[in-house]
């Protein structure tokens, strides 16, 4: 349902309509608790890039798609999406490879790579047939208020002027550059990787088949991602200072920069889509919790694409906040916060570490670190112990809340 000028008190009251906001109000359903969703955007508008819903290639970890079976929004998104049988990874200059085959674990793909605004329909959808749901839009953040009473008070501005909300919990699932996290004073550790990372969608020689391939360099990662629509989607990190040339290029230039950092896997890269440039910034909240109040997603930490893990775990956070107000009686109380916190800490700080760590260790041009590098994938690949963890964390089987998903 649509604004209502009446509906100012919410159990959870959530801020960002974006995949993960959304994701989460769709796990509410049935809760029995009355959910408020405040969206930026009026309905039946699509935001252009680079918006949420936006022209991204999402590497679904199997985890998430099973998610989003059971929200209720795969149905929706099922026809638009490309599996990922095999997965090859490479650093360029060094020996080595890993290799992953879907099949050699009895199963069909490791996950599925879906259109970022494909998925953002998908759950338009599904929040469409969903009752308990008020939903706030066009509408905009303009306060955070002091608690009172054991609620939360904002103030939204809508199209028909201010409007206060109260709630017994506010979830800020507004992104990066949050607005409700500065307003509850929440800060952040920022590290600059000094890398753009420029996305598109590219057709080649050979048509998708499962294949992914993903190439380490000295500025950033370089990857080919089967699409449901034919063609590759293509990333290509660049040193930031050379990023405004990269962006100059024509479509013929820029393919052929590509084809050299990715190689012939596909064979000749044969056109290129509409390109978009992300700064590549890890922001990661000091906290994720404060008095009747809890981040997830991109506003509780923003981390580095390399593993293909921003959403999988945006997705696992709102998951397991469903878990962890999930039959009580106030969603904001201390204690469901503080076990909400505590649940997602070993998760969390896993997957931020991986992502740093390996964003940073393919990065280093040390010759020392190269003969490493290349000894630990050939160890790798070869040995089953050292590989098998790090498929069931890219399948997304890692702090996932089976009560919910």
């Amino acid at each position: 349902m649509t604004c209502e000028s009446s509906a100012t008190r919410f159990d959870v009251l959530i801020v960002g309509g974006g995949l993960v906001g959304a994701s989460l109000a769709c796990a509410l359903e049935g809760s029995g608790l009355r959910i408020g969703l405040v969206e930026a955007e009026p309905p039946g508008t699509t935001p252009a890039p680079p918006s949420t819903f936006d022209q991204r290639n999402l590497a679904l970890a199997a985890g998430s798609v099973a998610t989003l079976a059971e929200l209720g929004v795969w149905p929706h998104l099922a026809p638009r999406h490309a599996p990922i049988r095999r997965i090859h990874v490479s650093r360029a200059g060094d020996f080595g490879a890993v290799r992953l085959v879907a099949r050699d674990y009895g199963r069909e793909a490791f996950g599925a790579v879906v259109v970022a605004r494909d998925l953002g329909e998908a759950l338009e959808r599904r929040l469409a047939s969903l009752d308990a749901v008020t939903r706030l839009r066009p509408a905009r953040l303009r306060d955070v208020g002091a608690l009172a009473d054991g609620m939360r008070t904002v103030e939204v501005e809508t199209e028909g002027g201010p409007q206060r909300l109260t709630a017994r919990l506010l979830v800020a699932a507004d992104g990066t550059r949050s607005v409700v996290r500065e307003a509850l004073g929440i800060g952040v550790a920022r590290h600059d990787y000094g890398q753009v990372l420029f996305v598109s969608s590219v057709a080649a020689q050979r048509a998708p088949d499962g294949g992914a391939w993903e190439r380490f360099g000295p500025h950033g990662p370089t990857a080919l991602l089967p699409r449901p629509d034919g063609r590759y989607g293509a990333v290509c990190g660049v040193a930031a200072d050379e990023a405004e040339a990269v962006a100059a290029f024509d479509d013929a230039a820029y393919l052929e920069f590509l084809q050299a950092r990715i190689g012939w896997r596909a064979g000749r890269l044969t056109a290129v889509g509409a390109r978009a440039a992300y700064p590549l910034v890890r922001t990661v909240a000091d906290a994720l919790v404060a008095p009747r109040a809890v981040l997830v997603g991109n506003a509780a930490q923003t981390i580095h694409p390399v593993g293909a893990q921003g959403f999988n775990l945006g997705l696992r956070d709102a998951m397991g906040l469903a878990a962890a107000i999930a039959g009580r009686a106030d969603p904001g109380a201390a204690d469901v916060l503080a076990g909400y916190a505590a649940a997602r800490t070993a998760d969390r700080t896993r997957t931020l570490a991986f992502s740093d760590g390996l964003a940073r260790i393919t990065s280093n041009p040390s010759r020392l670190l190269a003969a490493l590098r290349g000894l630990g994938l050939l160890a790798v690949d070869l040995l089953p112990p050292l590989r098998d963890p790090l498929v069931a964390g890219a399948m997304g089987f890692r702090g996932r809340p089976e009560q919910v998903a």
